[in-house]
């Protein structure tokens, strides 16, 4: 089993951090407002229980989540599927279905196209495009690689 992290842009993987610290700081706030005022100040004690068991339930749901997509999202082939995995949303693909893979130096994404027309674009690392080809090629030997370049394009008449 190969194993591919997830390439995040820059932007991405700092508002993810961004909504990690802000995911602290509402439960640091909640926190600090359920110890200094309580329940016991408000005229109906269910509202202000229900206030910060949301506040609290909905931070940290939302804090795992974040730290889960930014820990546990990455491309998996073994021997018979290939997964993508982003945070805790698994797809499982048939390695039998894919039937070529396109690297696009011009846009420089990677493609894999499955037998019924539906294609996911790749996102890793550039130096791992190659192992990550092998590896399904390992699995499936019938699958077409193609590279397509500037060179090839200027051939054909293409801009």
């Amino acid at each position: 089993m190969k194993t591919f992290r997830y390439k995040f842009t820059r932007l991405t993987f700092w508002l993810i951090i961004a909504g990690m610290v802000l995911c602290a700081a509402g439960f640091a706030l909640n926190l600090y407002q359920c110890i200094r005022y309580g329940i016991a100040s408000a005229a109906d004690p269910v509202y202000p229980i229900i206030q910060y068991t949301t506040m609290f339930i909905v931070t940290v749901a939302l804090f795992a989540i974040l730290l889960s997509v930014l820990i546990f999202s990455a491309y998996i082939v073994d021997d018979k599927y290939f997964r993508t995995r982003f945070g805790f949303i698994v797809s499982k693909y048939d390695v039998k279905k894919i039937e070529y893979i396109t690297l696009d130096r011009k846009t420089n994404k990677l493609a894999v196209t499955f037998d019924d027309d539906n294609y996911i674009v790749v996102v890793v690392k550039e130096e791992w495009y190659e192992d990550f080809v092998q590896a399904l090629l390992k699995v499936n030997p019938a699958i077409e690689y193609e590279i397509k370049s500037l060179e090839n394009d200027k051939k054909d008449g293409l801009k």
